[in-house]
């Protein structure tokens, strides 16, 4: 599975690129709208990953650019967020997000998720 993650967090990065090799998934971290979505482009992932607390990435303008794109709108996104930013979760929703979820439940099925595929 090809991986197209948005996340700042250098810790949580660290931990999603260990999964990802564990499993077996090809991880490529972007952080600006414009790298994201040039990326999308080129390489047709199979799953893209927003941090929605990024400060970087403007999560919720990018998802939205994506599902705008003719050549990037099939790609499954999926948001994650602290469980209190319930604003945040549903403008991810409203942008197109396929899934989003608690930063905790997306830590628990991190595996199962770059699994997919």
């Amino acid at each position: 599975m090809t991986v197209l993650a948005a996340v700042d967090d250098f810790l949580f990065r660290s931990k999603i690129r260990a999964v990802a090799k564990h499993v077996g998934a090809e991880i490529t971290f972007a952080q600006t709208p414009d790298d994201i979505l040039t990326r999308a482009r080129e390489q047709k992932p199979e799953l893209a990953i927003f941090d929605l607390n990024s400060t970087r990435a403007d999560p919720i303008a990018t998802i939205a650019a994506l599902k705008a794109d003719p050549a990037t709108r099939d790609v499954p996104t999926i948001g994650f967020a602290s469980h209190v930013h319930t604003q945040l979760i549903a403008a991810a929703r409203s942008a197109g997000a396929d899934e989003v979820m608690p930063r905790s439940a997306f830590a628990a099925k991190l595996a199962e998720i770059l699994s997919r595929g």
